[in-house]
């Protein structure tokens, strides 16, 4: 509020000093009033800020750290996968073997076999265990979708049972989840359960938000450039693509 200008008329010292009084309550007053108004505006802005999850924060501050951290690291060939990976175990089948045979992660950061499937899984969940890592990525399901023939809910059903074990085992380790490749159209005419991939990959995706564990939905990262002749597994060019997805997701 603009103070009004006042015309005093000096009557006196005593009138003089009431004036001034009277003055100096006006202004105290004004000066309350407005610390009152920036006390509201700021208790405000904190609880704003209070709505926001901290954690949230940190992690999309993390990610984009990691994003830059890797794009420099990419542009200037330095990228070491072994090293970024070193505290994590990537679990998986053929698909996930390919990181060792390629020589871009270390063998104690893979655990994978040909061919494998969710309920065989007991030797890989107890050497992981051994290893004790502080991040294990699953990356399963494409031998799974042949075997359960289309049918998600055992799929699930039998996902969450690993899941569980590796909880158990290892209550501290953080888990990140794998989508399930899609493979070439050509594969998908020669076996049409593979056609189902993407309602394994939703069914998936809920377990995974209905559990509170990350889902990498790496579906884009594909195009029939990166596949065998098999039209299922990959060449070594998309290897990189694929940890560096894992690495900026888990903030590595």
């Amino acid at each position: 509020m603009k103070r009004q200008k006042k015309k005093y008329v000096i009557i006196g010292a005593g009138a003089v000093a009431v004036l001034a009084a009277v003055t100096l309550i006006a202004e105290g007053i004004s000066y309350f009033s407005a610390e009152t108004v920036d006390t509201k505006e700021g208790l405000a802005i904190i609880k704003a800020a209070e709505k926001e999850n901290v954690k949230d924060i940190e992690k999309k501050i993390n990610k984009l750290d990691t994003k830059d951290k890797l794009e420099s690291q990419e542009a200037s060939g330095e990228i070491n996968y072994k090293s970024l990976f070193s505290s994590s175990v990537v679990m998986g089948d053929s698909i996930s073997e390919a990181f060792t045979e390629y020589d871009l992660l270390n063998a104690s950061s893979v655990v994978a076999k040909i061919g494998v499937e969710l309920d065989e899984l007991d030797d890989q969940i107890k050497t992981v265990a051994d290893i004790n890592p502080q991040v294990i990525f699953l990356s399963y399901g494409m031998n799974d979708v042949i075997a359960t023939n289309g049918d998600t809910d055992l799929f699930i059903k039998e996902y969450k049972a690993v899941i569980d074990q590796l909880r158990k085992k290892l209550p501290d380790t953080t888990l990140y989840v794998n989508s399930i490749f899609p493979v070439s159209a050509a594969k998908q005419e020669e076996k049409p359960v593979f056609q189902k991939i993407p309602e394994y990959n939703a069914a998936l995706q809920k377990m995974c938000d209905k559990n509170q564990i990350a889902f990498l939905d790496n579906t884009s990262l594909v195009s029939d450039t990166y596949y065998e002749e098999d039209g299922i597994h990959f060449k070594a060019d998309f290897y990189p693509i694929w940890l560096k997805r894992m690495a900026e997701v888990a903030t590595l």
